[in-house]
């Protein structure tokens, strides 16, 4: 038996819940997984999983098992890459998922750069905003802009989304400009409403004057969960929209987009990498992380911490 292959299949079973979900993302036959547990529980002459028609729950072997064969897995890779070539031509395979605006927009029109670099790395990048299960999905990290409510994770804050409100020119001839947010919650005055994928609810919008706040759940006739769908709402004509400064800037250069509400600033959003906890960062997946806070950061390509005033 390869024991090391065994042992990441174990760990991957108990990460991912079940073998199907584990032989998946290891690219292997369900029935090898089964074959390299069984092997593994017979070798070590204890039982380490419970199965279940649905799930598998480790035993009490099977739990400290893991914690070892984790920082063993860990103590490799980190040895692996602490090697002179690993260094400097980090590859393998990494798991990224990504908000699906900042994936199509920024991310994904960037990567020759980040190829030109790091050729030998292959990136399997989810473009979407529904949440992740980082463990059972085997991500290496997720990017997400908002606040954090997952204690369990390991984030570190990478940048900001600076924020700015607008709505088509159509829109503004329709029903005139809004001078104060509270006009916004009733008619003739529309937003373009967002719900969390999660909760179902609406996250209401906030705008700052000096020390004065105003949080508005927007009169709206139509509210979705995707930021893409959220600004094709808006140039629709549907209502005004609260945009990142990367999506509005060119649609404002271009007259598709007219700022409003000019005196009064929206809350920038925190934009943090999260990891799973006792998940080893490795040097490829480091060197992309450093490659997207570099991204965040180049104001003239990602557009990022612009306010939007001269766009």
């Amino acid at each position: 038996m390869d024991r090391l292959t065994a042992m990441q299949a174990y760990v991957r079973v108990v990460e991912a819940g079940t073998f199907t979900r584990a032989a998946d993302s290891l690219d292997l036959p369900k029935a090898t997984v089964t074959r390299l547990i069984q092997t593994l529980e017979s070798h070590l002459r204890t039982k380490l999983l419970n199965r279940t028609t649905r799930r598998v729950t480790v035993t009490p072997d099977g739990a400290a098992y893991y914690e070892r064969a984790l920082r063993l897995l860990s103590d490799l890779e980190e040895l692996e890459g602490s090697m002179s070539q690993a260094r400097v031509t980090p590859r393998g395979r990494i798991r990224v998922d990504v908000p699906g605006v900042v994936g199509r927009e920024m991310i994904i029109p960037h990567l020759p750069d980040f190829y030109a670099k790091y050729p030998d790395i292959q990136i399997e990048l989810g473009v979407s905003d529904r949440t992740v299960d980082l463990i059972s999905d085997n991500i290496d990290c997720v990017i997400r802009g908002g606040e954090l409510t997952d204690q369990s994770l390991v984030a570190r804050r990478i940048g900001e989304f600076h924020m700015v409100t607008c709505a088509t020119p159509e829109y503004l001839r329709r029903h005139g400009t809004p001078a104060h947010p509270l006009e916004l919650t009733q008619p003739p005055h529309r937003m373009v409403g967002y719900f969390s994928a999660r909760s179902g609810k609406l996250v209401p919008d906030t705008f700052r004057r000096g020390d004065e706040a105003v949080d508005v759940v927007g009169n709206h006739v139509i509210a979705v969960n995707d930021a893409t769908g959220y600004l094709n709402a808006g140039l629709a004509h549907l209502g005004v929209m609260q945009l990142t400064c990367f999506m509005a800037a060119p649609l404002m250069k271009s007259g598709q987009l007219v700022r409003v509400l000019e005196d009064w600033q929206a809350d920038p959003i925190p934009v943090h990498v999260v990891y799973p906890p006792n998940r080893h960062l490795s040097s490829k997946l480091r060197v992309f992380v450093d490659w997207v806070v570099e991204l965040l950061g180049q104001s003239a390509t990602a557009g990022l911490k612009v306010r939007c005033a001269a766009a």
